[in-house]
C-alpha cells in the first residue's frame, strides 16, 4: 500500500480545489482497503474515502486524517453478469459492456468516477440509474467489522440515494455486481425525451448500442459533462445540486411563486415522484432565477454549457466555489421559496 504524508487532494478531484490530507493511502487490493479502514477505527483516525474525486468539495484546509484512495482493479462478465471492483473508472467498464453488446447501463457512459461510488450516489442520466441493474454490493461495515454483501433491496435505492449516502460512516463500498441485458446489441429502453429525439427513435424504443454511447456522450460534451483538462467548464462536480422534489403543499406554494414572477402561462418542468409528489428541475429553478450560463465574475463560475455545473476556472479556491453556491442556493430561495441540496459530499467545509 503506497503511503505519503501531507498529500495534495486537489489534483485527485475534478474540481482540483481542496487542501492536503495529513496521511494519503493509496489500496490496490480489498484486503488493503479493509486493513486501512480498521487501522484508522482502531486508531480514532478520521477517514475519508477517496474514489474518482468526482463528488467531493473538499476545504481549502484539506483533512486532517487519513485519506484513503480506492484504487482496486477487477472487471469480471460472466453471461450478463457484471463484477466491478470499487476502483474501476465508471467510464470505461461501461464502454465495455457496450462492446460486449450489452444494455442496461449504455446511458451512464461518460460519468466520471469510479465504481464503487454509483451505488451510494444511486448514479443517474439519461433515463437510467444503477439501481435498476445493481444486484448485490459487497462492503465493509465498519460497525461490525466484517465485509458483507448487501442486496438491492438492502441498498435501499432512491433518488441520488441509497443506504451508503444515509450512513456515510458505515459501510465502505469493495465491489458492484449488476445483471444486464442481451437485447441482440440493441439499448435499454430509451425513457430520456432528448436522447429518443436525438437516436431518432420514440420514448421507449430501442436503438443500436454504439449510437446510444456516441449520443450520450456528444450530449454530455455539449454541457461540459465529460472531462477534459483543457475546458474549465468540465472543471466541476457534474450536476452541482439534485433536483428538488416537492410535496403537494410545496408543489402548490412553488407554483404560486413562479405565476407570481414569470406569468400564469409559465409551467416549470415537473415529473411525477410518488406519493403525490413533484419532482421539478434544479437547471431550470437556477436559470430562471437569474444565474445563467456563465454567470459570475470570479474564479468559480457557472458552467458556460450548462446552468447545473459550478466550476473552477483555473484559480478558484473551494471558498469561491462555496460563495458561488451559496449566492444561487439564496437567489433560487428567495425566488422560488425551494431550497436546493448541493449533490457532491462536502469535506470539511458545509453550505
Amino acid at each position: 500500500m503506497h503511503e505519503l504524508h501531507d498529500a495534495p487532494l486537489a489534483p485527485l478531484t475534478t474540481f482540483r480545489l481542496g487542501g492536503p490530507a495529513r496521511r494519503l493511502l493509496t489500496a490496490t487490493t480489498d484486503d488493503e482497503v479493509v486493513a486501512a479502514v480498521r487501522q484508522a477505527d482502531d486508531t480514532g483516525t478520521p477517514l475519508l474515502i477517496v474514489g474518482g474525486g468526482s463528488n467531493l468539495v473538499i476545504g481549502d484546509k484539506g483533512f486532517d486524517g487519513t485519506a484513503l484512495r480506492i484504487a482496486t482493479t477487477g472487471f469480471e462478465l460472466t453471461g450478463t453478469r457484471l463484477e466491478l471492483a470499487a476502483g474501476e473508472v465508471w467510464t470505461d467498464a461501461v464502454t465495455r459492456t457496450i462492446a460486449a453488446g450489452l444494455a442496461g447501463i449504455e446511458c451512464l457512459v461518460g460519468i466520471p468516477g469510479s465504481a464503487g461510488a454509483t451505488p451510494i450516489q444511486n448514479v443517474g442520466a439519461y433515463g437510467q440509474e444503477v439501481s435498476a441493474t445493481v444486484t448485490e454490493v459487497v462492503a465493509y461495515d465498519r460497525r461490525l467489522r466484517e465485509t458483507v454483501t448487501l442486496t438491492n433491496a438492502d441498498c435501499a435505492f432512491t433518488y441520488r440515494h441509497s443506504v451508503f449516502k444515509e450512513h456515510p460512516d458505515r459501510y465502505v463500498v469493495l465491489r458492484v455486481r449488476f445483471d444486464l441485458e442481451d437485447a441482440g446489441g440493441l439499448s435499454g429502453p430509451i425513457k430520456y425525451a432528448e436522447t429518443a429525439r436525438t437516436l431518432g427513435v420514440e420514448p421507449g424504443g430501442r436503438a443500436e448500442l454504439d449510437a446510444v454511447r456516441r449520443t450520450v456522450l456528444a450530449l454530455r460534451a455539449g454541457k461540459g459533462m465529460v472531462l477534459d483538462p483543457d475546458d474549465h467548464d468540465t472543471w466541476s462536480a457534474g450536476s452541482f445540486f439534485t433536483n428538488p422534489i416537492l410535496d403537494a403543499d410545496a408543489y402548490g406554494a412553488f407554483l404560486d411563486r413562479v405565476r407570481e414572477r414569470l406569468g400564469a402561462d409559465v409551467a416549470p418542468p415537473a415529473y411525477p415522484a410518488g406519493d403525490g409528489r413533484t419532482k421539478t428541475s434544479a437547471a431550470w429553478l437556477i436559470d430562471k432565477a437569474g444565474f445563467t450560463k456563465g454567470y459570475g465574475s470570479g474564479p468559480a463560475r457557472i458552467s458556460t454549457k450548462h446552468t447545473l455545473a459550478l466550476t473552477n476556472r483555473g484559480e478558484a479556491t473551494t471558498e469561491d466555489l462555496l460563495a458561488l453556491a451559496r449566492e444561487v442556493v439564496a437567489g433560487v430561495q428567495s425566488a422560488f421559496g425551494v431550497t436546493l441540496v448541493n449533490e457532491p459530499v462536502t469535506v470539511g467545509v458545509s453550505l
